[in-house]
């Protein structure tokens, strides 16, 4: 009896085996790991308005008992620039160490009186995600949503798009992500511009060029506004973001980074 019981366990663990193979794939990353950490001076028009840093921490959090690296992006505007909106603002992706795939997703807003706090948690087995919500002291809501398979959320979205090989794209070539943001699923077309040297704050720096299609809004000038340039080197981090909005032009420029996965070099040196 017990050599058939145990059997029937080795059986389904088998079988939960392979369908965790064929949901959640396996995805090659060479270009980033922990202790990660990128600073940005954010310019509007001629003034510095802002500093952003992304890093991605030391440790190994476990979500949906998968290992995922913890990214973080925080917004401060400068001191100068609260007097005209005051900006706080914390995003946070917990990120699937081997399928790179968000676990969880995390927002904290404060952009003059506007507050939100959401935590987006994912079930990438049934392609659901459960999004919990609070706007200033209201009460918390909460609503499930279906999404596609190996959707990203903003963050994430970035990470992956590190880890591809640009050696294989020609100018032109368009890279589909697919996309859950603010309660919704979107279809992001990413188009690989090819290669070029940009001057930052950090340096003059060989580039990789991505224009993302963006949808129509009352944001962005353009469905080509965005322009994002990655390091053209093993760690492809953003280097430069520069944005056309209607109410001026945005730019985020690398200033300082450091635990590079890889060594970074100039293009003057």
């Amino acid at each position: 009896m017990r050599k058939i019981l145990l059997v029937a366990v080795l059986i389904v663990l088998v079988v939960c085996g392979f369908a965790t193979k064929s949901t959640v794939s396996n995805r090659q990353n060479e270009s980033f790991t922990t202790g990660e950490v990128l600073k940005y001076k954010v310019h509007y028009g001629i003034i510095t308005a802002a500093e952003a840093v992304i890093d991605t921490s030391p440790t190994i959090y476990y979500v949906n008992n998968r290992p995922c690296y913890r990214a973080t992006v925080h917004g401060k505007s400068n001191s100068s620039f609260d007097f005209f909106l005051r900006i706080r603002d914390t995003w946070q992706s917990y990120i699937d160490t081997a399928a790179l795939i968000p676990q969880r997703s995390f927002r904290n807003i404060e952009e003059g009186k506007y507050r939100k706090k959401e935590t987006a948690t994912f079930n990438h087995y049934n392609n659901t995600v459960l999004v919990e919500t609070q706007k200033k002291s209201k009460d918390k809501t909460f609503e499930n949503f279906k999404v596609p398979a190996d959707v990203q959320d903003i963050v994430s979205g970035f990470y992956y798009l590190r880890t591809l090989d640009y050696q294989k794209y020609r100018i032109g070539d368009v890279i589909k992500v697919k996309g859950f943001f603010d309660d919704e699923v979107f279809n992001m077309d990413v188009t690989y511009k090819g290669r070029a040297t940009v001057s930052t704050l950090a340096g003059d720096i060989k580039a990789i060029k991505l224009v993302p299609k963006m949808p129509s809004n009352k944001l962005f000038n353009g469905e080509d506004a965005i322009i994002v340039y990655l390091s053209d080197d093993k760690n492809k981090i953003p280097v430069l973001i520069q944005a056309q909005m209607f109410v001026g032009s945005v730019k985020v420029d690398l200033y300082e980074y450091k635990n590079l996965r890889h060594k970074m070099y100039l293009a003057n040196r």
